[in-house]
């Protein structure tokens, strides 16, 4: 997660291509780490979560210095509350469906349950501890941002804490944009880490084609999903602007997450003695589902060609699906493609099926060979 960058600022093409190219080389080397190493790519996560926490504390410990020293006008309620012009209801919505962009790992983890050490305690543990604490540190770190900026200087900063740090650091202020790159490099490689195990975790479900599920053979990464992770995100980058992005992202992810709990409220109603390792008390998911369906009403009626473009990214994936996994029925000649592609992939990404994999008894080509 990034330091609070802003969402709208002027950049020329010049820029644009450079940072694009920077973008994508990034994104190039950190899918070669996570090929290469899993403890790399943990190690790097490591070092750079501590390298941004230890940015936002020092953001927190000038801005309370500041109110000790009487400096905080713009939190007065008078001022904190005023506004331009009157908002409505669906933008303070879609204002809580953008910040939410900054808060949106929490769930992240459950991806990489099977790389966690005992995860039926250390998972619900590392939850409860990670969501009170970044909530405390992005509230506290805003607080400190209103302590030497207005809300106009904030939304014109083209990187909130670099604006900080040029104003109250002085002679350190050099740190903030080199822990505003960090926190994007350490962000990058956290999602590169986790979606590639969703993409792993849903080929080896059968919802896509087999060689996502299969592992190098001596570094036991899951190179076929990190390649397809990285080719993804190379191409979104190259589709659009930074704001609309997050509104795409946000979006979808919200849908996804209210589908998601209400298939749980549906599980626990229908399916009441189904084994579950981790379970909830049901205010909780009816909570939520609650907020998400107010949240992405309104953000759909503020703003709806951007969430409309969402919806329709996510629902490309249903005829998809239909064609890829419920079409039992398929042609030979489509198993006799799917396969030569898979034996192709294992020799350049020198990959198999993790052993134990029940993937290895449901062979690629069970049509084509009846």
């Amino acid at each position: 997660m990034l330091l609070h960058c802003g969402q709208k600022y002027a950049v020329t093409p010049a820029d644009s291509s450079f940072l694009l190219k920077i973008s994508v080389g990034i994104q190039v080397f950190l899918t070669w780490v996570n090929c290469s190493s899993v403890r790399w790519a943990t190690r790097i996560q490591d070092i750079f979560t501590v390298g941004k926490l230890l940015a936002l504390v020092l953001i927190i410990v000038v801005g309370l210095v500041q109110i000790f020293n009487g400096h905080y006008d713009a939190l007065r309620p008078s001022v904190a509350f005023e506004f331009s012009q009157d908002p409505s209801f669906g933008q303070i919505a879609l204002a809580f469906l953008q910040a939410s962009f900054a808060y949106s790992g929490w769930n992240f983890l459950n991806y990489v349950t099977e790389e966690v050490v005992e995860p039926r305690r250390n998972l619900p543990l590392a939850i409860y501890i990670s969501i009170p604490l970044v909530t405390l540190v992005y509230t506290m770190t805003n607080i400190a941002y209103f302590t030497s900026m207005t809300p106009e200087e904030l939304l014109t900063s083209n990187a909130v804490a670099v604006t900080f740090g040029e104003k109250l650091l002085g002679m350190f202020s050099w740190v903030m944009p080199i822990s505003v790159a960090l926190s994007t490099f350490g962000g990058i490689n956290g999602y590169l880490f986790t979606s590639s195990r969703l993409c792993f975790s849903g080929a080896r479900e059968g919802h896509l084609p087999y060689l996502l599920a299969m592992i190098h053979l001596k570094n036991c990464t899951p190179i076929p999903a990190l390649l397809v992770c990285c080719f993804a995100t190379v191409l979104i980058l190259c589709l659009g602007e930074t704001h609309n992005l997050i509104n795409y992202v946000s979006f979808i992810n919200y849908l996804s997450y209210g589908v998601t709990i209400a298939g749980l409220l549906y599980l626990r109603k229908k399916r009441p003695n189904l084994a579950r390792p981790i379970k909830v008390n049901l205010l909780v998911p009816i909570t939520y589902l609650i907020f998400w369906a107010v949240l992405l009403f309104c953000s759909l009626y503020s703003e709806p060609v951007v969430c409309g473009l969402g919806m329709v990214i996510m629902l490309t994936g249903v005829p998809v699906y239909f064609v890829g996994v419920q079409w039992r029925e398929k042609p030979k000649w489509i198993y006799i493609l799917l396969e030569r592609v898979t034996y192709m992939g294992q020799k350049l990404c020198y990959v198999v099926f993790p052993q134990g994999d029940s993937s290895e008894t449901e062979p690629l080509t069970a049509k084509a060979i009846d």
